[in-house]
C-alpha cells in the first residue's frame, strides 16, 4: 500500500523557512568553497569553518563555540605572559621580562611616542598597547596546534576593537578642541564655501564611516585568508599521503612545504597586522589633536 503524500501546512513551511534558507546558503557556499568528506575525493576548506558550532551552554545567551574558545585561551595566554613578565621586576631584567619589555617599547617608542609625542603618546599608552597584543594573541592562535583559527578570524572581536579605535579618536579630539574638532572634520579650512557641498559628504564618510568599516575588515579578511590558505595546503598533504599514496606522495611533500612556508608567513601577518592595527588607531588620534583641530 502506497503511503500518503504528506503536504506541509503554511505554518511549516514558514517554521522550516530559515533552516531552508541556512541550507540553501551553505549549498552556496559550498559550490564555491567546497568542504571535506569522506568519499576518497578532494576538497577544499570551507567559510562554514568560521561558522561553528556550539560547545557549551547550546541554545543559551552564554553559547560558546570553537572560536569564542580560542579567544578564551589567547586572553588567558596574554594575562599569564603578563603576569609572568612584570610580577617580579628587576633593575637588571631577566630573559623574560627583557622580552615582554622588548615587546612594550615596540608600542611605546615606535609607534605612541612616535606619532603623538611624548605628553600624547604616554596618554594613550594603554589603549594602544592593548589593542597591540591583544590582535598578536588573537592572530597568533591561526598557527597554534589544535586551535588552528585566530580569533580575530570572525568579525565580533575586529569590529569591538575598531569601535574602540574610533571612540578614542572621537575621545582625542573633543577633549583638544571641545568646539571646533567636528567643524574643523567636516569643513576644512581653505576650501571655497560652494565647494563644501561636495567636500563635507566625502569627510564625513571617509571620517566617521570608513575608517572604523576598515580597521574591521582589513584585520578580519587577512587572518580568513590566512587560514583558509593553511587548510588548503595542509588538507592537500594529508590527501597525498594517505588518500592517494604513490608517487602523489611526492605532491604531498611540496604541499607540505608550502604549508610551512606560509605558516611562517602567517606569524609575519599575525604581527604585522595587530602592528598596522595599533598604528593606524595612533594615526588618527594624532589627526585628532593636531593643532588646526
Amino acid at each position: 500500500m502506497r503511503k500518503p503524500i504528506h503536504c506541509s501546512t503554511p505554518r511549516e513551511l514558514a517554521l522550516d523557512a530559515p533552516t531552508q534558507e541556512i541550507a540553501l546558503l551553505a549549498n552556496a557556499v559550498n559550490l564555491l568553497v567546497p568542504t571535506a568528506t569522506d568519499d576518497g575525493e578532494f576538497h577544499g576548506p570551507s567559510i562554514t569553518e568560521f561558522f561553528p558550532g556550539p560547545l557549551l551552554f547550546e541554545d543559551t545567551p552564554f553559547e560558546i563555540n570553537r572560536i569564542m574558545l580560542v579567544r578564551f585561551v589567547a586572553v588567558a595566554a596574554l594575562l599569564l605572559v603578563f603576569w609572568l613578565g612584570t610580577r617580579r621586576m628587576r633593575v637588571v631584567p631577566g630573559r623574560f621580562q627583557s622580552l615582554v619589555e622588548m615587546g612594550l617599547d615596540v608600542v611605546r617608542v615606535n609607534i605612541a611616542d612616535d606619532l603623538l609625542g611624548k605628553k600624547d603618546g604616554k596618554r594613550f599608552l594603554p589603549i594602544l598597547t592593548t589593542i597591540f597584543f591583544l590582535v598578536l594573541f588573537m592572530n597568533i592562535t591561526g598557527v597554534i596546534p589544535f586551535l588552528n583559527i585566530a580569533g580575530t578570524s570572525v568579525i565580533g572581536v575586529p569590529l569591538v576593537l575598531a569601535i574602540v579605535a574610533y571612540i578614542t579618536f572621537i575621545y582625542a579630539g573633543v577633549k583638544k578642541s571641545p568646539k571646533n574638532f567636528f567643524k574643523n572634520a567636516l569643513f576644512p579650512a581653505g576650501v571655497p564655501w560652494p565647494v563644501y557641498i561636495i567636500v563635507t559628504p566625502i569627510e564625513l564618510i571617509s571620517t566617521f564611516v570608513i575608517r572604523p568599516v576598515t580597521l574591521t575588515l582589513r584585520l578580519m579578511m587577512n587572518m580568513i585568508v590566512g587560514h583558509l590558505l593553511l587548510v588548503l595546503f595542509f588538507a592537500a598533504t594529508q590527501f597525498f599521503f594517505f588518500t592517494m599514496g604513490g608517487w602523489w606522495t611526492a605532491l604531498g611533500v611540496g604541499s607540505l612545504a608550502f604549508g610551512f612556508v606560509f605558516t611562517l608567513f602567517e606569524i609575519l601577518v599575525a604581527v604585522l597586522q595587530a602592528y598596522v592595527f595599533a598604528l593606524l588607531t595612533a594615526v588618527y588620534i594624532q589627526l585628532a589633536v593636531a593643532e588646526e583641530h
